[in-house]
């Protein structure tokens, strides 16, 4: 049988257990959950009938030399809170264990190696973005496409093809969005699924690697339009499987942090971008040729080290290919145990989501992220989020900063010094967010980040009308828009890629977090088309107000339709996802909005908000476990001194 052929389901059906055998536990509708419940899928199973699952899956997946290990893994993902009680398990598993609390980071160096590696790739899309930004400023007049509305130095002879050249350079711009949107994004499913993870990110990295060499090399327009095309079906495909690829790899306890380097990287490529247009700023006519063939450098890592990385456990698992996943959890885990607990957990949760999912084919996966009710709210999240990153307006700065500040009364070099500026910002204001994120949750950096953002925009836009000779006029402009970056960078940046490649079932996620990208990358297009006629016929003013509007209006649709994600596994998810719609926008509009207005307008401290989400007794032990264990590490320490005194 071909491992194609093969699916986790298949390899499971042999061992679903009856519902008696099942245990005490309820089980929960994963399609309508409307006690917003969260369970562990082993928790109720008694422990002989645990074991002989396990056993059962050992020989099924011909894993018979661990099932010892497998068993005391069940046995700690049956009851994470109770781990130090479970037979045979050394004092090295234990410190392991115990270290997934109070030092959560200490994680393998294959597994930030697989992370950080991939998340390079994003530098190529940010670098993108800013050598184009420069590259406007040059490569229209070479191409007699200019977008000016006078051709000489003078001001004195006309464009007669003004408005043509408008849309023009703005559809050059936007190229490699709509090639990603329209074919990039959805190449990442079939590649998926014939190639694995790795292999589909080296075949988006060879995209972006030669793409933008050939857009440096360019004669006319329509070799640079064709070559941006190229590096957008590079960009889509890698947009989509890179952070399904760190999700599925790192424990849930740090994957946000982790899985926003993707963001992170993206900053640091847009602010590489800056750089490298400063750099060839007095190079003459080929400047922009070196402002957009520079982007090829982050995809040289990429391309040279991307088979050194462990393949994705999870899509071992949807391949049925067990063996290969507990190999690959051994590299991205601390301890055999800590692998075979994960290589069971998942397994379990597969067999839960298999019921309400069953098999479909490529073309069904589609229609089902909007007909099977669980993958259709992530479906609405994961939208929300990618349409509220164009929304916010970011990308008027990241493709036009140059063009604002040159329109706000720069010269050439002030605007490239301004926009590395921006570049500076975004970047060094991405890195809190790697703490903050599992933290405050992804929710709550968006509903924190977006009145501000909307704000800072809406200043932006009014400091236009300041007359241009005064002083304050470009500084005014410069600090609204580092600001909005500011607030940028730890909310809006990060989550959307984090939380997209989070909220899809294993059955559904190349193919969902293709849709995601292809709404993003979409309106990045529409963005990038529609910003040059938009500004010439609203002003500046008009046009920042307009996305200022638009902040307040993603901000509406994040509180009614996003959940939070933080430090649920992917697997845990599943349950969150079941709670209806009208439920969740119910909650947030008569519990969630009270209670903040309440605590935080009021200033009423006793305020008290009723969560939504209802965890399981094995789940809930959770935090009683990390304060147990902080608590004994503490008082050991204690013991040790006064033993010492």
């Amino acid at each position: 049988m071909s491992d194609v052929e093969n699916s986790s389901v298949e390899k499971t059906d042999p061992i679903h257990v009856d519902q008696a055998e099942r245990g005490a536990q309820d089980e929960v509708n994963l399609n309508s959950n409307k006690d917003a419940r969260i369970k562990n899928p082993l928790a109720g199973i008694p422990r002989n009938v645990l074991l002989r699952q396990v056993d059962d899956f050992a020989r099924e997946q011909d894993l018979t030399d661990i099932t010892d290990l497998l068993k005391k893994g069940a046995l700690v993902a049956q009851d994470p809170s109770k781990f130090e009680d479970v037979e045979g398990i050394t004092e090295e598993e234990l410190d392991a264990l115990r270290n997934e609390v109070i030092h959560k980071w200490r994680q393998p160096k294959a597994m930030y190696f697989t992370v950080i590696l991939c998340s390079i790739g994003a530098a190529v899309q940010g670098w993108d973005q800013t050598g184009s930004n420069g590259a406007n400023l040059s490569f229209p007049q070479e191409f007699n496409i200019s977008d000016s509305e006078y051709l000489d130095e003078a001001n004195t002879i006309p464009n007669p093809n003004y408005l043509h050249n408008l849309w023009l350079v703005g559809l050059i711009n936007a190229a490699p969005y709509i090639a990603s949107a329209l074919l990039g994004c959805w190449l990442s499913d079939p590649l998926n699924n014939y190639f694995g993870r790795r292999g589909t990110i080296f075949v988006s990295a060879v995209f972006c690697l030669f793409s933008v060499i050939g857009s440096g090399c360019s004669q006319n327009w329509y070799q640079l339009f064709v070559t941006r095309i190229l590096l957008g079906i590079g960009m889509g495909c890698k947009a989509s499987v890179v952070p399904i690829y760190a999700a599925e790899n790192v424990p849930a306890s740090i994957r946000g942090g982790l899985v926003m380097s993707w963001q992170l990287w993206t900053a640091f490529g847009i602010f590489l971008g800056f750089c490298a247009n400063l750099a060839v700023y007095n190079v003459g006519k080929i400047a922009w040729r070196l402002q957009l063939g520079s982007a090829f450098i982050p995809a040289v890592p990429l391309v040279l080290g991307i088979y050194f990385c462990p393949e994705s456990p999870r899509w071992y698992m949807k391949k049925g290919r067990y063996a290969k996943a507990f190999q690959s959890l051994c590299r991205l885990r601390n301890t055999p145990l800590q692998a075979a607990r994960d290589l069971y957990y998942v397994h379990a949760q597969l067999i839960e989501e298999a019921a309400i999912i069953g098999k479909s084919t490529y073309l069904t996966r589609f229609v089902e992220l909007f007909t099977i009710p669980r993958v259709r709210r992530a479906t609405l999240a994961s939208f929300t989020v990618m349409i509220a990153q164009q929304m916010c307006g970011i990308n008027i700065i990241a493709f036009y900063s140059s063009t604002v500040f040159k329109q706000a009364g720069s010269d050439r070099l002030h605007a490239l010094l301004a926009s590395f500026g921006f570049g500076l910002v975004n970047f060094v204001f991405a890195f809190p967010a790697v703490w903050t994120i599992d933290t405050f949750g992804r929710r709550g950096l968006l509903l924190f980040t977006f009145p501000n953002m909307a704000w800072t925009l809406l200043a932006t836009g009014l400091c236009f009308l300041i007359p241009e000779g005064s002083k304050a006029h470009l500084g005014l402009i410069a600090t609204f828009i580092y600001l909005f970056a500011a607030f940028y960078s730890p909310g809006e940046g990060p989550v959307p890629f984090t939380y997209s490649a989070e909220v899809f079932p294993l059955s559904h996620r190349e193919v969902g977090m293709s849709w995601a990208v292809a709404t993003c990358l979409f309106w990045a297009a529409v963005l990038s088309l529609t910003w040059p006629r938009m500004v010439a016929a609203m002003t500046p003013t008009g046009a920042f107000g307009f996305y200022a509007a638009l902040n307040v209006t993603a901000l509406v649709m994040i509180f009614f339709w996003v959940p939070e994600t933080k430090q649920r596994t992917l697997e845990e998810l599943d349950y969150v996802f079941a709670v209806p719609t009208a439920k969740h926008m119910k909650y947030q509009a008569t519990k969630a909005f009270p209670w903040f207005i309440q605590r935080y307008i009021f200033r009423n401290k006793s305020a008290q908000l009723e969560p939504l989400y209802k965890f399981d007794s094995h789940l809930a032990s959770e935090q009683a476990r990390a304060v147990s264990i902080s608590e004994g590490v503490r008082n050991r320490s204690v013991s040790h001194n006064e033993k010492r005194i």
